[in-house]
């Protein structure tokens, strides 16, 4: 996720109509990398990891879901993003936001009034993650970079808040005497830490000589499936796009033990990664209901219904090899969750980031995300899967879950619930 600020003072008497097309913006390009290191920490206390409150696990999956949605009315076919990571790239901002415009990005991400225990939680969410990593199991990795205006005065508060909270890295860069420098070592930096996987993060034009801050936040997950895909069982197989509409996909199969469930029409499976910290869902409607019907039943509450009931059962699944890029503009999904006064230049407040005080104003918001599903595990997050009904012999026959038409793939963390990545799958991609 990056964020950009761009900054001009303006006399108060000068916030006219006419004047305000001077007031230069935020550019909270928010590229939600799927990979990433982890940025070094200042010699500061880390907070532990803790565990999640139930409310909190709702409150995470709620802003996961209001953006799915938001984006989901807009953008036909595939889908895919890391809502962890823009609530990261959003949090940060948060630590610079004021009034009604702190309230309205406090309340779309499920805050609660006392902001100190929300960044609080934000950085034992951090912490989670780097426990995670140390174990080895999976490689998940989380990165915060502050690239400020050389000589540019932000406010101690709000550069510490992000060291030491968010464990961002500080590297100043020179905006104003060459913007194209300036992008390229930010687009330097974002590559390294996901592995070269996300280039050219901030295209031309986004930058400029009123840039002040670009804030980026980038998360890296890589997972070996806990129950790998044998290559010998992937075959050629129809993917059904729609009713009419079919397409060539590599299927694995496998049959093995995972949590499992069918319900209301609707099929969900568990594919735990070595370790078990992380587990991949895979929600697949019946069919003949379709995707639709799914999307608009979605709340954070059914689903923590849906995946309460999943038990272990032999279970057959086939399920898709594929990759998934994609490049999210959110101004206007934010902006329909209520965000709607950090794109006003005459209402955003974001003073508390600068000594002075200055005028800023959020600009854009882009989302960058990359996914690769095979046999061994996932480079981010996909999966599939179809409803086969069972029957009452004296042996149930094992259930099927084929992923032969578009489903939803949230990776989570399951020790605080988070999503960390989410997507429809539509039309799988094999290249």
């Amino acid at each position: 996720m990056r964020i950009i600020i761009y900054n001009r003072l303006i006399p108060a008497a000068m916030y006219t109509r006419k004047a305000l097309h001077l007031i230069p913006p935020l550019f909270l390009l928010m590229a939600l990398f799927s990979f990433s290191q982890p940025a070094a920490p200042g010699k500061t206390e880390k907070p532990e990891p803790m565990q999640s409150t139930e409310a909190e696990k709702r409150e995470n999956t709620a802003f996961a879901l209001d953006l799915y949605h938001t984006i989901g009315k807009s953008t036909k076919g595939n889908i895919f993003f890391s809502p962890y990571s823009i609530s990261s790239a959003l949090s940060m901002t948060l630590s610079g936001a004021a009034g009604t415009t702190a309230r309205q990005m406090g309340d779309m991400l499920y805050a609660p009034e006392d902001l100190q225990r929300y960044h609080h939680t934000r950085a034992s969410r951090e912490a989670e993650i780097s426990s995670i990593a140390k174990k080895g199991s999976v490689t998940l990795e989380t990165a915060n970079g502050l690239f400020p205006q050389k000589g540019y005065e932000l406010s101690k508060t709000f550069v510490q808040e992000l060291l030491t909270v968010y464990r961002s890295t500080l590297t100043p860069v020179d905006y104003r005497a060459d913007t194209e420098k300036a992008r390229k070592t930010i687009n330097r930096w974002a590559e390294q830490r996901t592995r070269n996987t996300i280039r050219e993060l901030i295209q031309p034009g986004i930058l400029n000589t009123l840039s002040r801050l670009t804030l980026v936040n980038a998360i890296y997950f890589k997972g070996n499936w806990k129950k790998a895909f044998a290559e010998s069982e992937t075959t050629a197989a129809d993917f059904y796009t729609d009713k009419s509409s079919t397409s060539t996909v590599s299927m694995m199969h496998q049959e093995n033990t995972f949590p499992y469930t069918l319900s209301d029409s609707l099929q969900i499976l568990e594919l735990p990664y070595s370790g078990e910290d992380i587990s991949m869902l895979v929600l697949l409607p019946e069919k003949n209901k379709g995707l639709a019907g799914l999307e608009a039943d979605l709340t954070a509450e059914k689903l923590s219904l849906w995946t309460d009931s999943l038990k272990p059962q032999k279970v057959r699944v086939f399920l898709p090899k594929f990759t998934m890029s994609s490049t999210l503009r959110l101004d206007d999904s934010l902006k329909k969750l209520g965000m709607t006064d950090a794109f006003d230049p005459g209402r955003a407040d974001f003073s508390p980031m600068t000594v002075n005080k200055d005028k800023l104003f959020i600009g854009a918001v882009v989302h960058k995300a990359f996914v690769d599903i095979n046999e061994t595990g996932t480079e981010a997050s996909a999966a599939t899967g179809v409803v086969v009904g069972l029957t009452s012999a004296v042996q149930a026959p094992t259930p099927v879950f084929r992923a032969d038409h578009p489903f939803l793939v949230l990776i989570r963390s399951n020790r605080s619930g988070s999503i960390l990545f989410m997507g429809r799958v539509s039309e799988p991609d094999n290249d």
